[in-house]
Parts: structure tokens; C-alpha cells; sequence
């Protein structure tokens, strides 16, 4: 941002304030995360720009999530579903899916089966897609579902291929998770 600053690449500013935001939010300042987030969308809208839209509008629903703005939450991410339906900008479909089961059940706790569809829907999109650590995002959200209704060999065998299927990046918040699970049912 600051470098956008000094050189006058305005059109840098949105993208690094709702990353910056985002950040900020997940370290726990909602407040300071969210009205970043919101400044740097409504400056991407004044100028038009729908590129990216989907993804930015997933950060801020992952936030109002965490904030339990479960309602917000949603809207925004039928917001997102609608633009990439729109666009055809589907890089972060397979995750608005993760993201839609993730507020459903944080909404309400017996919203399993929406939930497990959501789920399901993120790890085949990303499966198409090629996008391996979306589809092990969403299984993990699955794996913890299922190991809540004690449905550990399901876990297992829902995980431990992905899981496999990495060759690095084993220190990432991803696959420390996914290994965290495993780990349990060993």
C-alpha cells in the first residue's frame, strides 16, 4: 500500500486495504478489519471493477462469520455466488461453498446436512478445477463435521488422500489442520 501510495498506483490501494483488513480481522480486530475490508470494496465498486469481486467479497463474509454477523455473512456470499455466476470468475468458487457451510453452521449447529452440502459442493468444484488445497479446505470442514457424528473412518478416508497428495507446504495453516485431524483418529 505504501508503495502504491508513493508511486501513485491508486488502483493497488483497494486490493491492499482489503487484504490489510482481512489480516487485521482474522488477527482479532473486527472493527479495524471490517471497515478496511468495506473502504476497499466500496472503492473497487466506484470504479467499476468487478474482476476479483468474488474473492474480496469471501474475505468479508469470512469476517462478518467470524463477528457473528451470520445474516450479513450469507447475503454477502450470495453476492458472490451471483458475480462469479456472472462473471464466469470462478477461481474462488469451490471456497465461497466452504465458506456458505461454514456460516450456516455457525448460524445454527443443527444445519448439518446444508452444511455437509456446501461441503461437498466445494470439494467437487475444486476438484474440477485442479485447485487441491480448496478441495482439502473444504474436506476439512467436512472431516469436522463428520467427527463430531463420530464418523471417523468417513474422516479418514475423506482426508488422508488429500492429505497425501502434498509433497510441501506442510507448514501452512491448511495441511497443519488436515494433519491435526488425522492425527486424532490414529
Amino acid at each position: 500500500m505504501a508503495l502504491s501510495e508513493d508511486r501513485g498506483f491508486a488502483m493497488y490501494l483497494p486490493w491492499g486495504r482489503l487484504v490489510l483488513g482481512w489480516a487485521i480481522g482474522k488477527r482479532g480486530s473486527s472493527e479495524e478489519g471490517l471497515a478496511l475490508v468495506r473502504q476497499g470494496l466500496e472503492e473497487l465498486r466506484a470504479g467499476g471493477q468487478k474482476v476479483w469481486l468474488p474473492f474480496y467479497l469471501a474475505l468479508l463474509a469470512e469476517l462478518r462469520t467470524d463477528g457473528g454477523e451470520f445474516e450479513a455473512a450469507l447475503d454477502t456470499l450470495d453476492e458472490a455466488r451471483t458475480l462469479v455466476e456472472e462473471t464466469g470468475e470462478r477461481l474462488w468458487e469451490a471456497e465461497i461453498h466452504r465458506l456458505i457451510g461454514e456460516a450456516r453452521l455457525a448460524q445454527d449447529p443443527g444445519a448439518d446436512a446444508q452444511a455437509e452440502t456446501c461441503f461437498k459442493a466445494g470439494i467437487k468444484t475444486a476438484g474440477r478445477q485442479g485447485a487441491r488445497m480448496l478441495a482439502l479446505r473444504s474436506a476439512t470442514s467436512l472431516a469436522r463435521l463428520w467427527r463430531g457424528k463420530g464418523r471417523q473412518k468417513e474422516v479418514r478416508d475423506l482426508l488422508a488422500p488429500l492429505y497425501g497428495g502434498f509433497t510441501e507446504g506442510f507448514d501452512t495453516p491448511d495441511l497443519k489442520e488436515a494433519k491435526a485431524l488425522l492425527d486424532e483418529l490414529s
